[in-house]
């Protein structure tokens, strides 16, 4: 789950990270209110999950409360990359006299969290990684350990900070720790971290990306959900606690266990077909659960054919041919349906779907195999 700009620094300033003082204002009015009580000059960020907000005006300064407003008008009348602007983060301007990358995030090959930081600050830390590797230094947290004070040190000595600013550093680097392991996040990324012209170290923006399958331990972060972002249908299938991404393709998947959609999603493509969808409906699922499921299948006008992988052992068979019989009721889908159930009560399953005009396969291949002829067919 992405985090906006000001939702990332305000974590981050609970942990010792200094901010720039700033608001966040959705309409025009409120960014003049905010930029008069911080003295007037201040920069307008408009706050959209996407790269390239600078590059496509959606950053600027301004140098009074009257322009403010006006920029803000501009600004949250925009749409960037698609995504309207529905806030802008109001932050006193700063003077800069240097610029720092700081960013903490996972090294799977490592399993460990790894530190990096880097000189040059302020750009995009993929181009500094393509031209100048060598200015990237990473440094290993043990988790069990922490981030410990000769690490944040050797990384001061490392980008030659000046000496003044080690505290500090230590202070933001151990924040910045703090937040990452606090929240389950698998990113958190200052980039600039800067050092002012009246010698300030601040964050001045924030990026923070959280693990979904750790937001059921905090409610107060997963309320922060921006769902300007997530198709309908993603947000429709959380409600019922499935695993749903939309594809392009024209085979809608229902399939129990990630492991064997992934499987499925490929012999689909190996038999010259395209999947629709991911869609694992987990273990257990019941008829309400595999209803829905269905239903976000159908909802997507691309779906040919829907092609039906269940290995039953917890979920049984038999709930989940009730669960397709109650959605074909509901949705009355004209897609031809191929299905698959194999395992724990699958003979009472493929009883009940005897009459409800389905195409029955006994191998995976084979029902690939008539999913894709009955999508070209449709």
């Amino acid at each position: 789950m992405k985090l906006h700009e000001y939702q990332s620094k305000l974590i981050f300033s609970r942990y010792g990270v200094p901010i720039p003082k700033g608001r966040v204002a959705t309409t025009a009015a409120e960014a003049r209110a905010i930029a008069n009580e911080l003295g007037g000059r201040v920069v307008i960020k408009s706050q959209v999950l996407v790269g390239g907000r600078g590059k496509a005006g959606g950053i600027r300064l301004a140098k009074d409360p009257h322009e403010a407003e006006e920029i803000a008008t501009q600004i949250l009348g925009m749409e960037i990359k698609g995504l309207p602007v529905r806030k802008v983060l109001v932050d006193e301007a700063a003077s800069i006299s240097q610029e720092i990358y700081l960013g903490i995030t996972n090294d799977r090959a490592a399993r460990k969290p790894v530190m990096m930081v880097s000189a040059e600050g302020g750009v995009e830390i993929e181009e500094v990684a393509r031209k100048s590797p060598e200015k990237i230094i990473r440094v290993h947290i043990d988790p069990l350990l922490g981030l410990r004070d000769y690490q944040a040190r050797d990384i001061a000595v490392m980008i030659d900070l000046p000496r003044e600013h080690w505290k500090t550093f230590n202070q933001v680097a151990h924040g910045l720790w703090r937040a990452y392991l606090e929240c389950d996040a698998t990113l958190a990324e200052i980039n600039p971290l800067v050092i002012t012209t009246d010698n300030r170290m601040l964050a001045l923006d924030g990026k923070m990306l959280l693990d979904d399958n750790a937001l059921f331990r905090h409610a107060d972060l997963a309320e922060l959900r921006d769902l300007d972002i997530e198709a309908p249908a993603e947000i429709e299938a959380r409600k019922y606690g499935l695993s749903f991404i939309k594809l392009d393709g024209n085979i809608g998947c229902m399939v129990n266990g990630a492991g064997l959609a992934m499987t499925t999603m490929d012999i689909i493509k190996l038999f010259g077909g395209e999947p629709a969808n991911f869609l694992d409906i987990g273990g257990g699922a019941g008829a309400e659960k595999v209803a829905a499921a269905l239903r976000l299948i159908l909802s997507d006008p691309n779906v040919k054919a829907v092609l039906f992988n269940v290995f039953g052992g917890i979920t049984r068979c038999d709930e989940v041919a009730r669960g397709i019989l109650v959605a074909m009721q509901d949705v009355k889908p004209n897609v031809p349906m191929v299905i698959r159930l194999v395992g724990t009560n699958a003979q009472e399953g493929r009883q009940l779907l005897a009459n409800a005009n389905m195409i029955t396969a006994e191998t995976l291949a084979d029902a690939a195999q008539k999913a894709v002829a009955a999508a070209k067919g449709a």
